[in-house]
């Protein structure tokens, strides 16, 4: 729709003051689309010319970047954050399902064949393959609708994260110009995330397989090539074929929780001689092998003794949450029984300007809490843990209210 119709003499209106302000008004709240319109234009012309000077062919540089949309709800999505962390229990427990579990029990058994193979070439178990593959896109049930090339355009022009997203751009185009995917199957998370396992353009250049032989690398048509391609990855990042992920641990009274967290190591020996036991099956071995504790849910919830192999799923996705959810799924899958003890369901919930506060507030007690982010990582964890201990507290670095308003009040 237009306001403003061009000055004809067979056409003229003749604009009265109050016209033109109501016009001025408007352009002033919603500005023309042609404004976003012309600067991403602009943007996608110097995309090009960066695109042929890095080896990209005409046709390719023709045929998508010559027509990529701007997506308005990329960049909305982009700036989204949730105003709560997330619980383990609400993370966890929407994730390693009971049908999340009869589903990939189903499909190992189907696809037995492949995911043997695949394990014997890459040492990568069949479990944890299907549990990626349930986690990531719910066994290839939804990849993802997005048009990847006007996704990671939009974001390239966008200046947040412009250098990540225009080199994941041209990883993109370079996937194309290499057959693997015409522009138009290339579809998957608003972010850029492609195919069975969600793969990004750069994953996707070092570390996709054409396993099935027809010539191309077809991680959304091909579960074979998806399969073999997510082996390939943990391989490389350095999954050790001898060892679990991890396992469910039960603790001792009086046990000292401050050796909870990723930061701090023992040997399965040493944990086992603090009393540390498993909670069902044999320890994990070997005795020298080096674990940490992770306490997810506080001294009140589960207890996980976690190995190299975490380490390897945390490279994928940097949530231990996650880790902890594919680690648990493949077990489940397996045959494993669920945890002996559940996740808190009664977490409180806080806010990330909560956190962000309790980090500000932490360092300034001289407890290094990280960057100001409002994310609950393993450096802040630990920084809580550090003050529990300081004010004999159960220091298994959780969060509650009680101990948002005690670090408040120590900075007082």
């Amino acid at each position: 729709m237009s306001f403003l119709r061009p000055y004809t003499k067979r056409n003229h209106k003749i604009l009265t003051l109050s016209g033109l302000i109501f016009l001025i008004c408007v352009f002033a709240v919603n500005p023309p689309a042609s404004a976003t319109a012309q600067s991403f234009s602009q943007c996608v012309a110097e995309l090009q010319l960066q695109a042929r000077q890095q080896g990209i062919s005409d046709r390719t540089v023709n045929q998508v970047l010559g027509k990529v949309k701007y997506l308005a709800r990329v960049i909305e999505l982009d700036r989204r954050q949730p105003e709560f962390t997330q619980t383990f229990a609400g993370y966890f427990n929407t994730r390693v399902t009971d049908e999340r579990i009869r589903k990939g029990r189903s499909l190992i058994a189907e696809h037995s064949g492949l995911l043997n193979r695949i394990q014997r070439e890459s040492g990568i178990p069949a479990k944890y393959l299907v549990s990626f593959w349930g986690l990531e896109t719910n066994y290839g049930g939804y990849f993802g609708d997005w048009s990847v090339p006007d996704s990671l355009a939009t974001l390239a022009c966008d200046p947040r994260r412009s250098t990540f997203f225009t080199q994941e751009l041209l990883n993109a185009l370079r996937i194309i110009d290499a057959g693997d995917i015409t522009p138009d199957r290339m579809v998957g998370s608003w972010a850029g995330a492609m195919g069975h396992m969600q793969f990004m353009p750069s994953t996707f250049l070092n570390y996709a397989k054409d396993a099935d032989g027809d010539g191309r690398r077809d991680l959304w048509g091909s579960l074979e090539d998806a399969m073999a391609s997510a082996a390939h990855f943990l391989k490389r990042l350095g999954w050790n074929p001898d060892l679990e992920w991890g396992q469910e641990v039960r603790l001792p009274a009086g046990f000292d929780y401050s050796l909870a967290g990723l930061h701090h190591q023992l040997t399965l020996g040493e944990w086992a001689a603090r009393g540390v036991t498993p909670v069902s099956g044999p320890a994990l071995l070997p005795t020298h092998q080096k674990a940490s504790l992770l306490v997810p849910s506080g001294h009140q919830g589960p207890a996980f003794l976690v190995t190299h192999n975490f380490h390897v799923i945390m490279r994928w996705n940097r949530s231990e949450f996650y880790a902890l959810s594919v680690g648990h799924l493949a077990d489940r899958i397996n045959g494993s029984p669920a945890l002996s003890q559940p996740p808190l369901e009664n977490g409180i919930k806080i806010s990330r300007e909560q956190v962000r506060q309790l980090q500000v507030n932490l360092n300034a007690l001289g407890i290094d809490a990280g960057g100001v982010d409002g994310v609950m990582g393993p450096q802040t964890r630990k920084a809580i843990s550090i003050f529990q201990q300081r004010t004999q507290r159960i220091a298994d670095g959780h969060l509650d209210s009680e101990l948002l308003e005690a670090v408040r009040a120590a900075v007082q």
